[in-house]
């Protein structure tokens, strides 16, 4: 079998678990690819660096294959998704100050109820949020500025910018009052002492594809084969970390200095989805914090590209029809038929296996609530 050798670009976050596990699994490798991972220190770093041609595939924010092809950020590319890498695994916290103003407001410290959060959240301080997003189009941000629209609020709010292993950083020197940030960089600053989490993103929507593999359309149309190899390895990585017998495994692969580098502790609370809210309080236990696999979670569903237009859209005054248009071609359903697995074994999640579309949310998310006919939220 001949090798491809790729060059994958990730941000060191416990989401970019698929590809690692491919790597050190030899998932990729018994598909002929030699992934070379490349850790990159931010995800403008990265966008530019797969804009250019100096990554073939990279581990993305899933808005920003919409963002970067309708030329809101960074260099002129069309980027694709290949697969959802994940799905969930955000939290939304604020500085020990902002908790503590929160809590003179009415809030009782919980975990789990985006509208009693809310209110004492906007009304804590007499001046605008900083709120600090790994990324100007981001999960994160959707997700945070959806909450916000959907209860009706008015409020001013300023968004920062802040790569995810400096926002705790930022917490300490008083730039921020709010942060979303995927795990366990949001744990590393209730630990520091420095902030509260209040909210999981899950709370918010309960299948929020949270990363995407993506690369540049030239180059997907140039390697079909190279692409199906690899979607095929990835998405038996993702389904042998959604294997509960696989987490101490999966967790020592994780915190090797290689990768992450990061204390074990950190990684087990994000793939548990039990971590502690605030410093020395007692852990709670979030169910689907992090999905990898299960309930078609790889699946590229366009209908969920649809929300994020929709979202951008709202955020930038980009005609909404054009936004989701580029949105949904960023999707590529079209791909799945060359990663199906060689062994008759099912792509995303159990779609192959099942032969069924996913239905309807069953949790009581804001999404699903706000959005009962919306084919985007699943299960």
């Amino acid at each position: 079998m001949s090798t491809a050798r790729l060059n994958c670009g990730y941000v060191p976050l416990v989401d970019s678990a698929p590809l690692i596990v491919a790597q050190e699994l030899r998932f990729a490798a018994d598909e002929g690819i030699a992934l070379n991972l490349l850790p990159q220190p931010s995800w403008a770093a990265l966008r530019d660096l797969l804009a250019l041609g100096h990554l073939d595939v990279a581990h993305m924010l899933s808005p920003m294959p919409t963002a970067m092809s309708l030329g809101l950020s960074g260099p002129p590319a069309q980027i694709d998704a290949l697969m959802v890498l994940s799905a969930n695994g955000t939290v939304i916290g604020v500085s020990s100050m902002m908790a503590d103003a929160m809590r003179a407001k009415g809030w009782h410290s919980g975990f789990d109820d985006p509208a009693e959060t809310l209110g004492p959240m906007l009304g804590a301080l007499n001046r605008p949020l900083r709120v600090g997003v790994p990324f100007p189009f981001s999960m994160h941000r959707l997700l945070f500025e959806y909450w916000i629209r959907h209860a009706g609020a008015a409020t001013d709010i300023q968004i920062i910018t802040t790569p995810p292993p400096l926002m705790a950083d930022a917490v300490t020197a008083g730039e921020l009052d709010v942060f979303c940030v995927g795990e366990p960089w949001g744990s590393v600053a209730v630990g520091a002492g420095v902030g509260e989490l209040i909210l999981p993103g899950v709370a918010i929507w309960a299948q929020a594809p949270e990363k995407v593999l993506a690369a540049r359309r030239t180059w997907i149309d140039d390697n079909t084969k190279s692409v199906g190899s690899l979607m095929r390895a990835v998405s038996r990585a993702a389904h042998w970390l959604d294997q509960p017998d696989n987490r101490v495994l999966a967790i020592e692969i994780l915190a090797r200095s290689a990768h992450l580098n990061l204390p074990v502790a950190a990684v087990e609370h994000a793939l548990t989805g039990r971590f502690a809210t605030r410093h020395d309080g007692p852990p709670v236990h979030v169910p689907d914090f992090v999905r990898f696999h299960d309930r078609a979670t790889n699946f590229p569903w366009r209908s969920q590209a649809a929300w994020i237009g929709e979202q951008i859209s709202q955020l930038t005054g980009i005609d909404r029809a054009h936004a989701i248009r580029v949105a949904q071609d960023t999707m590529r359903p079209d791909l799945v038929p060359h990663a199906s697995w060689a062994d008759g074994g099912g792509y995303a999640g159990g779609l192959g296996q099942s032969r069924r579309r996913p239905g309807p949310c069953d949790r009581s998310c804001i999404h699903k609530r706000a959005n009962d006919s919306w084919a985007g939220c699943f299960f």
